[in-house]
């Protein structure tokens, strides 16, 4: 499959950028009338029975084998099930800000992931410094900002980190085996599974929780679905196919940066020094990450 031109990648990736960190104080607005499961099973069905719709319609003309069962069986209970099943389920714990930072971890996880799964990906002496300074950063978080939620906090946070490692291992599963693969197809049948998982576990466990579809319940959902899965994880995944994986892993450490601002400005959420050197640590870290591979 020819490769976009390198134009058109960097007007996507800032489009992408852009979406991904405002999503962040969205799902923390949505749960304050959703349960965290519920929120994000009813996010990930809408999401999935719109892929349906676009992949009727386009599928054809994207081209590329049909997903195997294994890649978006792994795809939907990785990236979408357990994945965001953390990211909403901790931001009931953390402002929206400080869980993007930390979920900010994810290029380097990526890179190491590529490191030793995909060919011609190895890591540099730069890129192991650059892991060094950024879990220095994770660490710092630990020892001053997390420590201001309670009891709670650490551990949410702990918890959190295991999202954009299981997020990596999916990534990686599609850049080795997905080059050839529908990406419409294969998000539509990753999102319905998610959904599906995420829809069961909000059965189980928030049967007595509080459920309150207000407008803003609606809406925070729809865009999240829409805009935040639909239109992002479909660029997402048919760049990825052709682009390199740590290139499009340059998403994350812009989108910590959006994702304060906004959680900052609109939903005031706090940012200290620690926050902001924290911040900085593992967004530098990031940069050593990814840059170190030219």
């Amino acid at each position: 499959m020819r490769a976009p031109p390198a134009a058109v990648v960097r007007v996507l990736v800032a489009l992408l950028c852009l979406i991904w960190g405002s999503t962040w104080i969205v799902i923390r607005g949505g749960l304050r009338d959703l349960p965290p499961f519920t929120s994000a099973g009813a996010r990930f069905a809408v999401a999935g029975l719109a892929m349906c719709a676009l992949a009727a319609m386009l599928g054809k003309r994207e081209g590329g084998a049909p997903p195997p069962a294994t890649l978006w069986v792994a795809l939907g209970v990785l990236n979408f099930a357990a994945s965001y099943g953390i990211v909403y389920r901790t931001e009931t714990v953390l402002p929206s800000g400080l869980v993007s930072l930390l979920w900010g971890v994810f290029p380097m996880l990526m890179a190491l992931a590529a490191h030793v799964w995909l060919p011609g990906e190895r890591l540099r002496g730069v890129q192991w410094l650059g892991f060094g300074v950024g879990f220095a950063g994770v660490v710092l978080l630990f020892f001053t900002d997390l420590r201001a939620f309670g009891r709670e906090g650490v551990p949410a946070a702990a918890l959190l980190l295991v999202s954009p490692l299981v997020s990596a291992a999916g990534n990686t599963l599609v850049k080795r085996r997905g080059a050839g693969v529908n990406s419409l197809t294969l998000n539509r049948d990753a999102m319905l599974l998610g959904a599906a998982l995420l829809c069961s576990l909000a059965a189980a466990t928030e049967r007595e929780l509080p459920v309150r579809w207000t407008p803003a319940a609606i809406a925070s959902v729809a865009y999240l679905a829409l805009a935040g899965t639909v239109l992002t994880f479909g660029l997402y995944f048919w760049l990825l196919r052709t682009t390199d994986a740590h290139r499009m892993s340059l998403i994350a450490y812009v989108t910590p940066a959006i994702a304060i601002a906004i959680g900052w400005f609109v939903g005031e959420e706090p940012v200290t020094r620690h926050t902001l050197a924290g911040a900085a640590c593992i967004l530098f870290g990031v940069v050593l990450v990814v840059r170190g591979r030219r």
